[in-house]
């Protein structure tokens, strides 16, 4: 259907303002009187969405209907016509519930011929506009307690719309279980990831005795899409963990080693790469390294160690970033050998994106795909204390990356994950040098 064609999205049809008709349909002194517990904008908009949807919906049926204007009888009669129209349903929104009518067609012809008529616009099961399913899990996410989730949703809906309370999120918690077991099960032939992020995501359970750490590793195809590859409940961070996250992608068919994997310096990880991985190069997170080194080193000069760590990865060429890693070895290396010992053992794993365009280096030097992915959950455990069970931890952390994957920004330069997949990588310095301290 073409969208120039419906009503409300076309400027020769219905206005917004003609749709609403608000002076004559609805007062304001009666709207605006606090006795009726009415808001006058939401009621507005409410009438403005039902008109206007109800004229995207009969543009959709007269276009269908228009499609098979050339199916006739003997008698030259249309064989699909319309029939009035279905039941009256409600469909809850962002604004409230809003009322729908859909016309209703009829096709005459036998029935193995029959076409059923099925609105895009309106789906056959309808109930929640996408916007208000996607804020459910959102709100739970982000650490709205069970408990207080029905006030939560009505202040944001209005107090009309039903089926909206705590027994909600029990179904959804369920619903998502199912949904991750598909997802942890599905095929990964033919798929090809060029860069992979890992990290160990730890998390309170209120009902037993220890953390739970998840295992989280999301890749980048090479086509410059990110893709969330596994999520899954290991002990700690150790390499017999990692290793069957690992082994598993394998067994579902990924089948070709990505070219680098960037992580902290979690060693249980790295081992267990070797062993899986061999082709894959190595890259520590520059985010994690810095806050180790500053973490041996007193608050005074933490400031200025910093700025130092920072003029190391965000030098524009390897010979740049060697001579900064040098200079703040021999600056605090008499003092503090702990923190300088920690950056010098993994020296070379740190620089490792060198060897990759420079275009995306922003995103290999660092793990945070990942870290900014689920951040919010430790918001929602710093509220509620964890959840009750590793299984619901394992859950709600897929649902929330998940959700969050909608938004993943493509790689920069994706056009150079070709090269990199095919091992034809171009080292380039920074094309923009100006920018190298901007993270």
């Amino acid at each position: 259907m073409e969208l120039d064609n419906i009503p409300f999205l076309s400027q020769e049809h219905t206005t917004m303002s003609e749709a609403i008709k608000t002076p004559s349909d609805l007062p304001v002194s009666e709207m605006s009187d606090p006795a009726l517990g009415k808001d006058l904008l939401t009621e507005v908009l409410r009438k403005g969405a039902r008109e206007l949807l109800a004229q995207a919906v009969e543009q959709e049926v007269h276009e269908w209907l228009g499609e098979r204007a050339g199916l006739t009888d003997e008698r030259g009669r249309r064989l699909v016509v319309r029939n009035g129209h279905l039941p009256e349903r409600t469909i809850l929104t962002g604004i409230g519930p809003v009322a729908v009518r859909q016309p209703r067609v009829h096709d005459r012809r036998p029935t193995a011929e029959r076409e059923l008529f099925s609105s895009k616009i309106l789906p056959p099961y309808l109930r929640k506009t996408k916007s208000l399913e996607e804020l459910i899990p959102w709100l739970y996410l982000k650490g709205i307690s069970t408990g207080g989730f029905q006030d939560a949703l009505q202040a944001l809906v209005g107090p009309e719309c039903p089926g909206l309370s705590a027994n909600t999120i029990v179904r959804l918690k369920e619903v998502w279980q199912q949904e991750y077991d598909v997802w942890s099960k599905r095929s990964l032939a033919g798929k090809e990831y060029v860069y992979v992020w890992a990290d160990g995501i730890h998390s309170n359970v209120r009902l037993e005795d220890d953390r739970v750490c998840l295992l989280v590793l999301i890749g980048v195809t090479t086509e410059g899409t990110k893709e969330l590859l596994a999520v899954e409940s290991g002990f700690r961070e150790s390499k017999d963990s990692w290793r069957e996250v690992l082994r598993d992608l394998k067994r579902r068919g990924l089948t070709i080693a990505p070219k680098l994997a960037v992580g902290d310096g979690a060693l249980g990880f790295w081992a267990a790469l070797r062993e899986e991985w061999p082709s894959t190069r190595e890259q520590r997170c520059w985010v994690h390294k810095t806050a180790n080194v500053l973490d041996k080193m007193p608050k005074s000069i933490q400031p200025n160690a910093k700025a130092k760590l920072h003029e190391i990865w965000m030098a524009p060429t390897r010979a740049e970033a060697i001579k900064a890693f040098d200079i703040f070895l021999e600056t605090y290396g008499a003092k503090y050998e702990k923190a300088c010992e920690c950056l010098k053992k993994d020296r070379d794993e740190l620089l490792t994106f060198y060897d990759f365009p420079a275009e995306h280096w922003k995103h290999l030097r660092t793990t945070n795909p990942i870290d900014s992915t689920f951040a919010t959950s430790r918001l929602r455990h710093r509220r509620t204390k964890g959840n009750g069970t590793r299984q619901a931890t394992l859950t709600m952390l897929f649902k929330l990356a998940e959700s969050a994957a909608h938004h993943w920004r493509p790689l920069d330069g994706a056009k150079l994950l070709i090269e990199v997949a095919k091992d034809q990588i171009s080292r380039r310095p920074n094309p923009h040098p100006s920018r190298r301290l901007i993270h």
